[in-house]
């Protein structure tokens, strides 16, 4: 009976040990120094996140600002903006389908053939621009779920379904322009003048700047308490508050900067709402953890009960449907509908941007604002060669290299967690 008494007051003893290990633990992971450790033990496992991309912005900003002085001038950034914005929506789409582990071609083609629709059905045919509007985003709908009917029901690669898509949407394009080539949009159009000259009232900038901040902290705060309500580390309120004031001091800078010049552009701020909606709903909602968890291990995502062949759906129709509203900016942007709409570096900036702003290629890994960063960062790179006076073909090599770079950082990262969680 002593020894039973015995064992049971030892057996106790070893539980209040391990509960009390438990509690350091979360107390640790709740200090600042216990948080600075998980993110220094994630580098090391390779989750980088969009530090490279950052670092890299800093970089050529530096570089080109010593070279020139005027890249950083206010309306040649508010310039940048503007540029950015429809590659950048385009980009969007192509992370939906590289968190898939897939691609599309054809982002670049569908493209151009909205800005085409554009200019054949709102000016040559008179339709209310509305309606061209619903009509190019319908087609870019369609087109996004042929892609993925040919992937799920024949189990074509969607390298080749968006390579055939390419030459299919470009044809299309020339064909419906027809032997003009080009068709000129109003000036004075709403359409236009969003693309081209509409920025911000600098009060509501200020006020969107504020934002970003305010909602870190409150919903940091609500996860905060569910997480210690279940005894569960969080971050600690100090460093979030922390975190948001650095957030919302640099937000507030940029507008202020910016309003020095012509001011905050709407389409940019169109661009970083879709980016926000986006980002949402890959991290906040069921279609999200399906995304990553689809991307991730296809199998073992269907065996969880994840409907496959939905998520796949989703991902190419928005995807198609992003590259048309990237298109209908692109137009009111240049202010016209032409045969050269979507061609060129359309696919390349696109692509590039998602990867180098820290998508991964091989699926399961990315986020919403890596088409953001990343596509600051193409722009910033050929709007400074452009002030320098350098030649198209320099800025298609210095953004090849940066891509390769990117996917080499990439690719040794997820060399890196595999062994880590092998370890």
């Amino acid at each position: 009976m002593s020894q039973k008494m015995s064992k049971d007051l030892v057996g106790q003893a070893k539980a209040g040990q391990a509960l009390d290990r438990s509690d350091e633990r979360v107390k640790h992971n709740d200090s600042i120094g216990g948080v600075v450790s998980a993110f220094v033990d994630r580098v090391r496992a390779g989750d980088l996140g969009m530090l490279p991309v950052a670092v890299g912005l800093v970089v050529i900003s530096t570089v080109f600002s010593i070279l020139n002085p005027v890249f950083l001038a206010p309306n040649n950034l508010v310039n940048l903006l503007f540029d950015c914005a429809t590659v950048g929506i385009i980009s969007l789409g192509i992370v939906c389908v590289l968190l898939l582990g897939e691609i599309d071609l054809s982002v670049g083609s569908m493209s151009g053939l909205a800005s085409a629709m554009i200019g054949v059905l709102w000016v040559n045919s008179g339709l209310p621009i509305a309606v061209a509007i619903i009509a190019a985003l319908a087609t870019g709908a369609v087109v996004g779920a042929l892609y993925a009917a040919l992937y799920n029901r024949l189990g074509m690669p969607s390298f080749v379904a968006t390579l055939a898509g390419l030459l299919a949407l470009l044809g299309l394009q020339l064909y419906i322009l027809g032997p003009t080539g080009s068709i000129n949009l109003p000036y004075a159009s709403p359409l236009v003048r969003f693309g081209q000259i509409m920025v911000m009232p600098d009060w509501m900038s200020y006020v969107f700047a504020l934002l970003p901040g305010l909602l870190m902290v409150t919903v940091g705060a609500v996860v905060a308490r569910r997480r210690k309500a279940v005894n569960l580390s969080s971050q600690p309120l100090g460093l979030l508050t922390a975190k948001a004031a650095a957030l919302t001091l640099a937000l507030e800078f940029a507008a202020y900067y910016l309003n020095l010049g012509r001011g905050v552009p709407w389409m940019f701020g169109l661009f970083v709402a879709l980016a926000v909606v986006l980002n949402y709903a890959l991290t906040r909602t069921k279609w999200g953890r399906s995304m990553f968890a689809v991307g991730g291990n296809r199998e073992a995502a269907r065996r969880s009960g994840i409907n496959v062949r939905r998520i796949y759906m989703s991902a190419f129709v928005l995807c198609s449907t992003l590259a048309t509203l990237g298109g209908i900016l692109s137009a009111s942007r240049l202010a016209s509908s032409s045969q050269q709409a979507g061609t060129g570096d359309v696919n390349l900036n696109a692509i590039a941007a998602a990867v180098i702003g820290g998508t991964s290629l091989f699926g399961g890994r990315g986020s919403a604002y890596s088409a953001l960063l990343g596509i600051i960062v193409i722009q910033a790179i050929s709007n400074g060669l452009t002030l320098l006076n350098l030649s198209s073909s320099l800025r298609y090599m210095i953004t090849g290299a940066v891509l390769a770079i990117a996917v080499i950082v990439d690719s040794l990262a997820r060399r890196s967690r595999v062994s880590h969680g092998r370890a």
